[in-house]
């Protein structure tokens, strides 16, 4: 298995457009399905509720790393044990992490977004794959939501 999952979408917008797509609050949520409380903050938690239909049950909480302007967006993400509803976890802080990048790059027709996710190999043995396949996943869908987004809304 693989420890990094990487998605490439050339999109047919600015840089700035893509940059406050990824990085005002508001904005992300509206393509990432989330509900988040207040704009990112390097080196702060973002929290907020996921309002994608099924996992309304899963709160949304991630350590901002990173924001280089139109260049690097990152945070950390916890990785609880179990997503179902019944199992899921009030707090989960504890859990280990993993590393969401999305970097961009100036292209002759809009902007290249490469989205990374690594650190996977520092899950336990036990949830590792299922993990990286759900994201794995959920990357595909979100990128196709993302470049949805900015063409819907210039």
């Amino acid at each position: 298995m693989n420890d990094r999952i990487e998605k490439r979408v050339e999109l047919k917008a600015t840089i700035s457009r893509v940059w406050r797509a990824l990085t005002d609050y508001r904005e992300f949520g509206d393509w990432f399905r989330v509900q988040l409380d207040g704009p990112f903050v390097p080196g702060q938690v973002s929290r907020g509720q996921m309002t994608y239909p099924g996992c309304e049950h899963i709160k949304w909480e991630a350590v901002v790393q990173k924001m280089e302007h139109e260049r690097l967006f990152s945070f950390t993400w916890p990785h609880p044990k179990s997503l179902d509803k019944l199992d899921y976890p009030l707090d989960y802080s504890g859990e280990p992490s993993t590393l969401v990048e999305f970097r961009l790059e100036k292209t002759a027709s809009g902007t290249l977004l490469v989205l990374t996710e690594s650190g996977f190999d520092k899950l336990p043995d036990d949830r590792r794959l299922e993990a990286f396949r759900r994201n794995d996943g959920g990357w595909t869908e979100q990128m196709k939501n993302v470049e949805d987004y900015v063409a819907q809304k210039p």
